[in-house]
């Protein structure tokens, strides 16, 4: 199993009990010249990506044929990797469990040289739940040995040259009142001090008060980044980046993560099976090429990271915020796909 899927999610598809999709590995899916003029017109600091991989909507846009999630959770990442507008892809499944060095290896093994993953740390270090504890029962919470040992470590020794953020997510805590914010800050502070120099340590919230000075002081004094992202329960890019001033950022990290006014369950079910853009927000696509502009400008690398959810196809939402940064970068809007 790859990061803790389901086993069902793992076994082979047989094509008796799989119609007209095939258990083969799948290829990407032929680049037409516009497509690859467009990958070549974005800068090679500049990674754009989907948060995993395993959707069989995604025929004819990044896989060559029908076929299983299976196959794809087994196979699908070398396709996906041969694709040139996505450079980079969130590894989500490391949020409910640890994976071994091994894992990230054979991870590694499957993507060109330039590739880079985002590695979302296990929630047992961002809750303060009974459930994040060890073994012994002491909290999991903000621990930086427990970081470094099971979640650090591996990513960086595994992906080696491939190793991109490593991105502590914090769900919303309700923090409303300012003494609960500066709290909370310092606490973040104090932990991202204590990990290991040298990975780039992303962070991201989804409590408005939190966006305030000391949050970006804080991230300047430890080094770490802001994780611009678009959420219900956050504003959007260019918002956050008055307080999380990009120009002092080591990088730009961004996730593109769930269209305003719906629920998680809600989008799923709205987006299905995730091949087409269906409710467009051009005003985060806009944000989010200004950063992806500005650290172009100032010789840093950058990330984004589309959800599924964000739009309703997030290899069609890569797309459209290529030929959005590309419309910046050169000038002039690249010529358009029609199948885009």
């Amino acid at each position: 199993m790859l990061f803790g899927d389901s086993p069902e999610a793992h076994r082979e598809a047989a094509p008796s009990t799989a119609r007209g999709k095939s258990s083969r590995a799948p290829e990407c899916v032929a680049i037409d010249e516009p497509t690859a003029a467009l990958a070549r017109a974005i800068p090679a600091s500049i990674r754009l990506g989907t948060s995993s991989w395993s959707f069989p909507g995604w025929r004819g846009i990044v896989w060559d044929r029908d076929t299983t999630e299976a196959s794809l959770a087994r196979h699908g990442l070398r396709a996906y990797g041969a694709h040139p507008l996505l450079r980079t892809v969130g590894i989500d499944k490391t949020y409910y469990r640890p994976a071994p060095r091994e894992e990230f290896e054979r991870l590694r093994s499957q993507v060109p040289d330039g590739f880079s993953f985002l590695v979302k740390a296990h929630e047992a270090i961002t809750h303060r739940e009974p459930m994040s504890a060890n073994a012994q029962g002491a909290s999991l919470w903000l621990d930086p040995k427990y970081a470094t040992d099971q979640v650090i470590q591996p990513a960086v020794d595994g992906l080696g040259a491939s190793a991109g953020p490593i991105l502590f997510q914090f769900s919303p805590m309700g923090i409303h009142a300012a003494p609960s914010a500066e709290g909370f800050i310092r606490e973040v502070g104090a932990f991202l001090a204590a990990l290991p120099q040298g990975p780039l340590y992303a962070v991201e919230v989804r409590d408005r008060a939190l966006l305030r000075p000391s949050w970006g002081a804080m991230l300047a004094d430890t080094g770490a980044v802001h994780c611009y992202s678009v959420h219900p329960k956050q504003g959007g890019p260019l918002m956050q980046a008055k307080i999380a001033d990009p120009n002092v950022q080591r990088a730009i990290v961004c996730r593109w993560m769930l269209h305003s006014g719906l629920s998680y369950n809600q989008a799923v079910d709205r987006y299905q099976p995730f091949d087409r853009i269906v409710d467009p927000d051009p005003t985060s696509r806009d944000g989010f090429a200004r950063l992806c502009e500005m650290a172009a400008q100032a010789h840093k690398h950058s990330f984004v990271i589309i959800n599924n959810k964000a739009e309703g196809s997030a290899p069609r939402s890569v797309r459209l915020l290529a030929e959005t940064i590309a419309a910046l970068v050169l000038g002039h809007p690249p010529r358009r796909n029609r199948h885009a």
